[in-house]
Parts: structure tokens; C-alpha cells; sequence
């Protein structure tokens, strides 16, 4: 049986659900929600404060100061708490009202940005108060999951040989498109690998992420309102976009058969299912990464109130399948080439560009 002293030390790896039974089509989904942050960003979130560490950019009287719509914050609290530092997550008014409180509860300071910045939208606001913060005071270290290498090699190391090692004949892998920190780490170990896979990115309507029109965002987890620094397109073969709506049928219906999971997850499975009902093929072996569990999402995408408030009575009706699945619709889920605020701007890419996990003093 597993015994660790650190909360980082258990992470679950090696968990899939097949949802055929579910959605009638061959997708495996590799839960990355099984560790006591909660989501896949723990791994990210370990490897950025290790190599922070060995660097000697953190040190006892150290701040730990970093951006998040929710997910990574959740992770950098728990680190902290175990290793000793403070951490300060910067947030905004998206932010699940149960992940701040689960960041407080373990420790954290959460500043939450409440007010839009000139684009009209909250990325660049807390990205400009962290910077203002590290400025102001050298205690403050920042790690920057926007530039941060080690952002996508926790994936590269991790994440990929997980998946590599248990579908040796994988044909295509479906991963979310936040940061890109999951999706260049597996799309460059899959680019090396012994046989083509193809990558698919799975992005928000409304993202800018991969270009396309700027639109309303409420679900945080995937999707940015600008261009991720860490993206290299070259790597990715195809982008689907996912609707909200088809994300909150997708989760809906998962949790009906019991399988409760996050946002971010019910885009990824909509848009694989979306694609895998154009491409499927006898013996096609297609993974998809659910980043995280539906816990934290009990008072957005799982409350009635919530949900017909911003998308209307009729935001879980059956689906064309019958069944509440996600149903393509005009702009729902189009192929072409952990969400950060609700309406974009192609300003900030600029706020992002010195070396991650630096500290900084005028």
C-alpha cells in the first residue's frame, strides 16, 4: 500500500474510463483528477517549484505569487502548505467560489481581480497586479505557467509515457487547450515517438487561443483571450472548438452513469466525440485527458440556477443523440488548424515575456 508524508508525493496515473458504454464511440479517458490537489496541474505546478528551487530562486522567506483561474492555484496552495511557503494566488471574480475557498483553507492568500481591465477582460488586470506586486517587493516569486518551460515538461516526462505505456497503438490523443502546458508536453513526446499520433486540441468557442472571434467565457479551465506563449502550432494537427453549452451537456451526462467531472473535461470529451463521429474507424484507439473532477464545479456547471441564468431553460435538453450528449450545432464544434477570463484582447502577450520563476524589484 502507498505511504507518503507529502501531499505531493500520490498522484494517480494510470486511471482510464472507456465511455463507449456511455457515448457509443471507442474514447479512453485518462483522469488526471485522482491526487490531493485535484486536478492535472499538480504536476506542472511540482516541477515549476522544484526547478524554482534548485535554481535558488525560492528560499524560506520566499512569496510564492502566481495567476490562476483555479486549478494550479489549488496545487500551488498545497505545495506550499507542505514545503512552508506563503503563496498568494492571484484570481479573478470566475473563479469557483469553492476553489478559493479550498486555496484559503489550505493556507493561501487568494486577491481576486473583480474590476476589467482596458480590454475588457481580467488576464491582463491580474497579470499587472502580480507584476506591480513583484516590483514592489523581492520576497515575491512568480512562476509564470503562462512562459514556463517547466509548465509542459511536467507532461513531457509524465503525462505522455503514462499514456505511451498503457496504448502502445495509439492513433489520436484529445487534450484541452488552457495554457498549453499539457499539449506541447504531449504533442512533442508524441512527435518522437516510434508511430504517428495524431493530436488533436481541444479549445472553447470564444478562445483566442488558436485564433478565430473573441466571445463570452464563463466556464474557467480551458481557453485564453490571447495567444498562449508556450503554443507551437506546429505541433498540434487539428483544433476542435466546443460550445459551453455542449461542454455543460457533456459533464451532465456523464454524471448521469456516476462519473462527476470538471469543465474542462466535458470539453475535451464533447469535442473528441464531435471528431471521433467524423473519423472514427475500425480499431482506432483515441485517448482523451480529463484534466480534473466535477467537485469544484457543484455551484456553476451542476446548479440549475447557474445554468439557466446565463444559458437559458432549455440548457440541458436532450442532445440529437437522445440521450443529453452534446449536440453539434451551428458554431458548436468545428475542427480547424487550465480558460483565463471571459472576453479577450491580443494585449499582454508582452506581460508575460521575462523568465518565469525570477524575482523582481525595481
Amino acid at each position: 500500500m502507498p505511504v507518503i508524508s507529502t501531499p505531493h508525493a500520490f498522484n494517480e496515473g494510470q486511471l482510464y474510463v472507456d465511455l463507449r458504454p456511455i457515448f457509443g464511440r471507442s474514447l479512453y479517458l485518462k483522469c488526471e483528477g485522482f491526487n490531493f490537489a485535484g486536478s492535472i496541474k499538480l504536476k506542472a505546478a511540482i516541477e515549476m517549484v522544484e526547478t524554482a528551487e534548485r535554481d535558488g530562486l525560492l528560499t524560506p522567506d520566499s512569496v510564492l505569487i502566481e495567476s490562476s483561474s483555479g486549478n494550479l492555484g489549488v496545487a500551488l496552495s498545497m505545495i506550499a502548505a507542505s514545503k512552508g511557503y506563503r503563496f498568494l494566488c492571484v484570481t479573478d471574480s470566475r473563479c469557483n467560489l469553492s476553489t478559493r475557498l479550498l486555496m484559503e483553507a489550505l493556507g493561501s492568500e487568494v486577491h481576486v481581480i473583480a474590476d476589467l481591465d482596458a480590454n475588457g477582460g481580467f488576464l491582463g488586470a491580474r497579470i499587472d497586479y502580480v507584476r506591480a506586486l513583484c516590483d514592489s517587493d523581492e520576497r515575491y516569486v512568480w512562476l509564470s505557467q503562462y512562459t514556463n518551460p517547466g509548465n509542459w515538461g511536467a507532461h513531457y516526462r509524465r503525462t505522455a509515457p503514462e499514456i505511451a505505456s498503457q496504448f502502445p497503438r495509439l492513433d489520436v490523443l484529445f487534450v484541452g487547450a488552457g495554457t498549453t502546458g499539457t499539449l506541447m508536453g504531449c504533442a512533442r513526446y508524441f512527435r518522437e515517438w516510434h508511430r504517428p499520433v495524431r493530436i488533436v486540441a481541444v479549445d472553447t468557442v470564444g478562445s483566442v487561443a488558436f485564433g478565430g472571434k473573441p466571445g463570452r467565457r464563463m466556464i474557467p479551465g480551458l481557453g485564453m483571450s490571447m495567444r498562449p506563449p508556450l503554443l507551437d502550432e506546429s505541433y498540434v494537427d487539428e483544433v476542435v472548438r466546443v460550445e459551453e453549452a455542449d461542454t455543460i451537456r457533456a459533464c451532465h451526462r456523464l454524471a448521469r452513469r456516476g462519473f462527476l467531472f470538471g469543465g474542462s473535461t466535458g470539453t475535451v470529451v464533447s469535442g473528441a466525440m464531435e471528431w471521433l463521429a467524423r473519423h472514427e474507424r475500425p480499431g482506432l484507439t483515441a485517448v482523451a485527458v480529463a484534466p480534473d473532477l466535477g467537485e469544484r464545479y457543484l455551484d456553476t456547471i451542476y446548479q440549475t440556477t447557474w445554468l439557466e441564468d446565463l444559458y437559458g431553460d432549455g440548457i440541458l435538453d436532450l442532445g440529437e443523440d437522445g440521450d443529453g450528449g452534446p449536440a453539434a450545432g451551428p458554431g458548436g464544434s468545428s475542427a480547424e488548424s487550465e480558460s483565463e477570463e471571459v472576453t479577450a484582447g491580443s494585449r499582454g502577450a508582452d506581460r508575460m515575456s521575462r523568465a518565469p520563476g525570477r524575482r523582481r524589484k525595481s
